[in-house]
């Protein structure tokens, strides 16, 4: 990643400050690289999601040193229950690994949390900022970004890797030529909502032939419950306006927590997401990365979005401090490796083409997926621990 007209001004710059991006910037700043983050909106600001962190991704802020400050503002999560019609299935929460709960932070808390410890490791972060185009050396490599300001004022910064962690619509990823190298079939359409006075204990999923619903507790004593459907029902629905579809659904998927719903109350409005199909997109080229929504997005039909964000970062973050092309392509292959089984249990799920008990057998497949993902997010932690040995025994 040398290919460069002159000294650049950073080693790397983060395009996106959200969790993928500033994990990713923090990764790199506490491994001493000079880092560069900018977001085009602002600190803190709130963003579509599901708010669910799955194990593997609350083990990673654990290891960051980041979980006590999440977890002093956010319930504790310590079951998982699938409603499937009438059967209920409880899954209690396992300690292990330092672990006895899962949390699901707004991202008005989870992303300045992480945007903080990215500037306390050393990185320069730029709100207000949009990367508008690539700088490229006379190979056609990557070798910067062209930033501008809330106030218009534009200028060059050089890097030796540009990363896209700028969302679905990545900027980045359409001014690299990143290709989408799988695509998912089916979408979901999601109407969300904050409720307070809602009383629930850990995460419940529910699932009827042709919708589904979940409640997440989060923040403020809130809790997030959601409805989903095919987008076609979505839009023939729409006529009757978000509200009057979002209890129409919610009372098909799940009568109990639709009763719950009508005695609290509804923070804010009901937001809908008409859905976007998944896709992965080629992870890396000459100069340049993608991480998050940027290079792997999927339906939120399993709630695991931040959870493959932070695991991404990691894996992206030791691919540029090791320096090479090769690495950045080890990168992509570890992220495929982890992302893909996800992404197809992920897809057959927002196809509603499941019965009841396809809904279970799948699901079974997704915790297995899952334990995987923390494996490999052990195997990693294992091998920190290695060099750092290695290095105080040198």
């Amino acid at each position: 990643m040398n290919d460069l007209p002159i000294r650049p001004d950073y080693d790397a710059i983060v395009v996106g400050a959200r969790c993928a991006g500033a994990s990713t910037a923090m990764l790199l700043a506490r491994d001493g690289l000079r880092v560069l983050v900018v977001d085009r909106g602002q600190v803190g600001a709130d963003t579509l999601s599901t708010h669910a962190l799955m194990r593997g991704g609350v083990l990673q802020l654990l290891r960051w040193g980041l979980l006590p400050a999440i977890a002093a503002r956010t319930p504790a999560v310590r079951s998982a229950t699938f409603h499937y019609g009438d059967e209920v299935v409880t899954v209690p929460v396992k300690p292990r690994d330092g672990l006895d709960a899962l949390y699901a932070p707004r991202r008005t808390v989870l992303d300045p949390a992480l945007v903080e410890a990215a500037r306390a490791a050393g990185a320069e972060v730029e709100f207000g900022t949009t990367a508008v185009d690539l700088v490229r050396a006379r190979s056609g490599r990557v070798a910067g970004a062209v930033l501008v300001n809330a106030a218009g004022e534009r200028r060059t910064a050089t890097a030796r890797i540009v990363i896209g962690a700028d969302g679905i619509r990545s900027r980045v990823a359409a001014l690299a030529g990143a290709p989408v190298e799988r695509a998912g079939l089916h979408a979901t359409a999601t109407i969300y909502g904050y409720w307070s006075g809602l009383d629930v204990e850990g995460y419940h999923w529910h699932y009827r032939p042709g919708v589904s619903a979940g409640a997440i507790p989060t923040n403020d004593g809130r809790v997030c419950a959601f409805v989903a459907m095919p987008p076609r029902r979505f839009a023939a629905e729409l006529r009757d306006g978000i509200e009057a579809t979002y209890h129409r659904v919610l009372g098909e998927a799940a009568p109990e927590l639709a009763a719950a719903v009508r005695g609290a109350r509804l923070d804010a409005k009901l937001r809908p997401f008409t859905g976007v199909r998944g896709f992965l997109r080629c992870a890396w080229g000459p100069g340049w990365a993608l991480v998050g929504d940027a290079g792997y997005f999927k339906d939120p039909a399993t709630a695991h979005g931040i959870t493959d964000a932070l695991r991404d970062a990691e894996l992206l973050a030791r691919a540029v401090v090791r320096g090479t092309d090769a690495a950045l392509a080890g990168y992509q292959s570890s992220r495929d490796a982890a992302a893909l089984g996800l992404f197809e249990v992920t897809d057959r799920i927002a196809s509603f083409a499941w019965d009841l008990e396809e809904a279970k057998s799948v699901h079974v497949v997704l915790a297995r997926h899952m334990a995987a993902e923390v494996e490999l997010l052990e195997a990693l932690e294992r091998e920190s621990g290695d060099r750092e040995l290695e290095a105080r025994v040198v």
